[in-house]
């Protein structure tokens, strides 16, 4: 390993413990590429668990320090809201029921999230799931780079940031850590690992590792009998394990990892952004409204002989399931071939299994179609209509005649592979090279077969698919049916070279995505409304002869390529100053639920063949860096071309697709962590964000076929509408929704003694609910008349503050990785807006028949105050 030639001036004077050498980056490679320049001179440190590595891209690294004072088993998407520019809402206390996260105004679904260099967005929709990442006290550290990715990164996903954290590698000596939480909402915890030290005479070593994790929804209670009690409840459970070999002493190894993670937890807490109290699922006013009651719900019983209808037991939120199974094997290698030549290979697989979403009403009768009789399902706009038609009893009475409700999630299996290989060369001490090829090969199955409830309304498996429903001849009844290939290949290179005090690192990555999608249903429309026959190939030849205009199954492939340079500069002005600036460029290809929505239109035309969204990011900072202070101030501008954006609509299970063409946003970040002595440390941060998108984005047309409504509903005049006049909706000069105009926040941690004391606070600016910048009102779906505001244009700032504290029980004989910890989260109890997605606006439209208005969005109330206690035992 080379270090830095102003390393070799000073070594004398450093002390061993500041020349460790921490991996920043997210592969193997990057890590081995970046060690390079990270260690220099007095600067090789950090404070109380922060970082502000010496890089040309704004990034900043939390490490174990300040991880292991988070709330037990916490998710690290929460733990890095101390980093500036970052924005996560927890849908719960614990980190175990997902939740929304920004950064820099990047959306989740634009953010690149990797686990020991795997990527961990959905690689169909590329969204993040909080909820299964890796238990926290086994992450060494994650570092977030706040506009950029690295050049092997292997993303189809990533516009903008970067989220990246690292496994610990096993401990050379044998040692066990044992961690026992319980908290409010029943929560209770328990962690436990174990490290075998050096076992063999070539240093291997593992540790293995389990967790379990369980505690009540934090919101929903159920009234049984006149007593409230809470409705669902979350489980989690965990198990990881890692084998490590290393190989001489220049730092080759070969590492194999194991992870397994499983969550049964079902949706609450999901209420409409409305604050007139009109609607029971409006957001709550106050705390004594938050905690909002369920009605009791059972399943009428069946009656034989009698057209039994069916209510809504079942179908609310906080009934429904949404359960997921997810592991991966990833391996992780360096191999020095020879002086200056070093081989980075990490290869991966990936496993899903996963399912969210309601209930549906089946009819044990047939739909005509073509003039017969037939089984399948139909697509409808509203959850109340009649979907499935099975053609046989469903529940048991005997006859055919009844409406049934069934559940029917949209279900996942992804079986996904990867690897990521690097080659780099140190052509001298000053300048080095680097090739890399990475492959991101995933298998979506992707269905939504009906399984049967219970007559309290919970299912009878949260996964249908493993007894589904069929028809009275055998054919599986599912609402979607497709296949997908989601397939990266990128080829990239890297330089980095020392002028004096001028380091200058370029590279450049060149992605070939292809998405090779079968679907087979009918598409309805253009929202992705399906009908579904499965393998009743009678059904769906006599639907597609009465229906020539609707786009039958098919398959679609798509290739998207792009050139994608990255240049950088660090300039030290001295030991510990230095100022850098970064460019790259980024891109986004189209989700493939989007892609399938297209397919409602020809394969030949433009809305069939959407272009990616591609970035242009700059970075321009200035950092301090030295024992007791780590400082980084940046300025950031981002470019958007063909900005695309979805929103989910929980309704309706559907994600929505729009385009806001050209965005704009800029802004400021900072950070400073101090420690005048090592008993106190202090940490502030916070940024500002400005965002614009450019032009009005086209919402419909004033046509003839509307000419009755419109003048009301959408504003066309009668000239407008003979001139079939586009219809805009009014987005130019306004800011993209869903983030944050600022945030800041600051940590302090003081010892005294055996006693440990933290307090973190943090402000988050309003939030734009919809990108037009407008109220949200309720609108008579059928007039447009009627028109009353029920919320502002924003979800208001919100400020939370964090108590934690831990008590060493040295002084009772114990050792010192034995101690009490206690947290305390949102400890004031603040009422807020949590997490929800951006949408374009409240846009009316209309089908043929009547007028649709969109309704207020659904949003997550905020977690509430919380204590959790633990007890750690450590030898």
């Amino acid at each position: 390993m080379k270090f830095r030639h102003t390393l070799a001036a000073s070594a004398a004077l450093i002390p061993v413990a500041l020349l460790s050498t921490p991996a920043f980056a997210q592969s193997t490679g990057s890590v081995d590429f970046e060690n390079d320049i990270v260690v220099t001179g007095s600067r090789a440190t950090d404070v109380a668990g922060i970082q502000s590595p010496d890089t040309s891209k704004a990034k900043s690294v939390l490490g174990q320090e300040i991880i292991g004072r988070q709330a037990p088993g916490q998710t690290v998407n929460d733990i890095i809201n101390l980093v500036p520019g970052v924005s996560f809402q927890n849908n719960d206390p614990f980190g175990s029921a997902g939740g929304k996260m920004s950064i820099r105004g990047f959306d989740n679904t634009r953010i690149s999230q990797t686990f020991d260099g795997i990527p961990l967005n959905d690689s169909g929709n590329y969204a993040l799931y909080s909820n299964q990442q890796l238990d926290p006290e086994l992450i060494e550290q994650v570092n977030v780079n706040l506009g950029s990715t690295d050049v092997d990164s292997p993303t189809a996903a990533a516009s903008g940031s970067t989220v990246n954290y690292r496994t610990r590698n096993p401990s050379e000596d044998f040692g066990v850590k044992l961690v026992g939480s319980a908290g409010d909402f029943n929560f209770f915890r328990v962690f436990g690992m174990v490290d075998t030290g050096n076992f063999t005479p070539w240093g291997t070593r593992l540790f293995v590792s389990a967790s379990s994790a369980t505690n009540r929804t934090v919101f929903g209670s159920e009234d049984i009998g006149g007593v409230l009690a809470h409705k669902g409840k979350i489980s989690k459970q965990q198990y990881n394990a890692k084998l490590y070999q290393p190989i001489g002493d220049n730092g080759d190894f070969v590492s194999v990892s194991g992870h397994y993670n499983q969550n049964r937890n079902n949706f609450f807490g999901s209420v409409a952004l409305r604050n007139d109290r009109a609607a029971p699922s409006g957001f709550p006013l106050t705390r004594d409204d938050r905690d909002y009651v369920i009605a009791r719900c059972q399943i009428p019983a069946a009656r034989a002989g009698v057209a039994d209808s069916t209510n809504s037991c079942g179908s609310s939120f906080d009934e429904r399931y949404n359960p997921s199974n997810t592991g991966n094997i990833r391996v992780n290698s360096r191999f020095t071939l020879s002086d200056g030549l070093v081989l980075t290979v990490d290869p991966s697989y990936q496993y899903t299994k996963a399912n969210g979403g309601g209930t549906l009403i089946a009819s044990e009768g047939f739909t005509t179609i073509g003039g017969q009789p037939r089984t399948g399902y139909i697509g409808a706009s509203s959850s109340s209509a009649t979907q499935f038609y099975a053609g046989r009893d469903l529940n048991g009475d005997g006859d055919t005649l009844d409406l049934v409700r069934v559940l029917a999630p949209s279900q996942t299996q992804t079986n996904r592979y990867g690897v990521i290989a690097s080659l780099r060369y140190d052509i001298n001490d000053f300048h080095t090279v680097r090739v890399a090829y990475s492959l991101d090969r995933a298998r979506h199955r992707q269905t939504g077969p009906a399984g049967f409830l219970q007559l309290d309304g919970r299912p009878f498996d949260v996964f249908p698919i493993n007894d589904p429903i069929t028809d009275g001849v055998g054919n599986i009844l599912q609402k979607r049916d497709r296949k997908s290939l989601a397939i990266l290949n990128q080829v990239s290179g890297e330089y980095r070279g020392e002028f004096g005090a001028l380091t200058v690192s370029a590279g450049v990555r060149a992605p070939f995505f292809k998405r090779d999608l079968n679907n087979y249903c009918f598409t309805k429309d253009a929202s992705g409304v399906l009908n579904c026959f499965g393998t009743n190939t009678t059904a769906a030849a006599a639907y597609a002869t009465a229906n020539p205009t609707v786009q039958g199954p098919q398959r679609r492939v798509l290739k998207y390529d792009r050139i994608l340079p990255n240049l950088g500069l660090v300039y030290d002005i001295t030991p510990q100053a230095s100022v850098f600036a970064n460019y790259s460029k980024g891109i986004q290809v189209p989700g493939t639920d989007n892609l399938y929505n297209s397919f409602f239109f020809d394969p030949t035309s433009e809305q069939a063949n959407p272009k990616p969204e591609t970035t242009d990011n700059f970075d321009l900072g200035v950092r301090y860096r030295s024992g007791k202070i780590q400082a980084q101030l940046s300025g950031w501008y981002t470019n958007y071309t063909n900005r695309l954006a979805s929103s989910y609509d929980p309704e309706t299970d559907r994600n929505v697709y729009r385009n806001l063409g050209k965005v704009t946003k800029y802004g400021i970040d900072g950070s400073i962590a101090y420690s005048p002595i090592s008993e106190v440390s202090l940490y502030l941060f916070g940024s500002y964000l400005k965002s614009k998108i450019k032009d009005d984005v086209q919402v419909g047309i004033c046509s003839t076929a509307t000419a009755a409504n419109t003048s009301i509903a959408l504003g066309c005049t009668a000239a407008q509408t003979a001139a079939n006049t586009p219809i805009f909706a009014p987005t130019a000069g306004k800011r993209e929704s869903g983030s944050p105009v600022y945030t800041f926040g600051g940590r302090v941690n003081g010892r005294i003694g055996p006693v440990e004391l933290g307090v973190q606070a943090k402000r988050t600016g309003p939030r734009y609910v919809y990108d037009t910048n407008l109220p949200i009102f309720t609108v008579s779906s059928a007039t447009g008349a009627n028109a009353t505001q029920v919320y502002g244009a924003k979800a208001p700032a919100y400020t939370l503050v964090d108590l934690d504290a831990r008590v060493s029980l040295e002084w009772a004989g114990l050792n010192d990785k034995t101690y009490l910890q206690f947290n305390v989260l949102n400890v004031f109890d603040k009422v807020y807006v949590g997490g929800f997605d951006g949408a374009l606006g409240q846009i009316r439209s209309y089908n043929g028949t009547t007028f649709s208005t969109t309704s207020p969005p659904f949003v997550q109330i905020g977690s509430p105050r919380t204590f959790i206690g633990s007890l750690v035992v450590g030898f």
